[in-house]
């Protein structure tokens, strides 16, 4: 894995960490949003969501555009994407590693000769 991939890792994973920035990645999965519709549910001050929308967008996670005078948010999802495949990826490892440890556990509690006893 390259430096650069990473980098985009910890910093999508590091962006993924807090609840709200969760909660509005979920929110953008649905679509589009302004930051006055992302700040909604939260009892958080518009300057305070902006922050948070500002460690998503440096992470790659969401980007924003003008549209008239709104600039609405927009899910990145090939940033998700890479998460995705790392995740993946990283549980066919540890999946191969336990069947591996479950077949060699039967081995060592498998009987010999016969008895079931030895």
């Amino acid at each position: 894995m390259t430096a650069a991939v990473e980098e985009r890792l910890d910093a999508t994973f590091a962006a993924l960490a807090d609840p709200t920035r969760r909660a509005i990645v979920a929110r953008l999965a649905a679509g589009d949003a302004t930051v006055n519709e992302l700040a909604e549910p939260f009892r958080l001050s518009l300057p305070g969501v902006s922050k948070h929308l500002k460690v998503l967008e440096r992470s790659g996670l969401i980007s924003r555009r003008r549209q008239a005078q709104f600039r609405p948010c927009h899910l990145e999802r090939q940033a998700l994407d890479a998460a995705v495949d790392w995740i993946e990826a990283n549980r066919r490892l540890w999946s191969e590693r336990f069947d591996k440890l479950d077949d060699h556990l039967r081995t060592l509690h498998a009987p010999t000769n016969g008895d079931p006893h030895v």
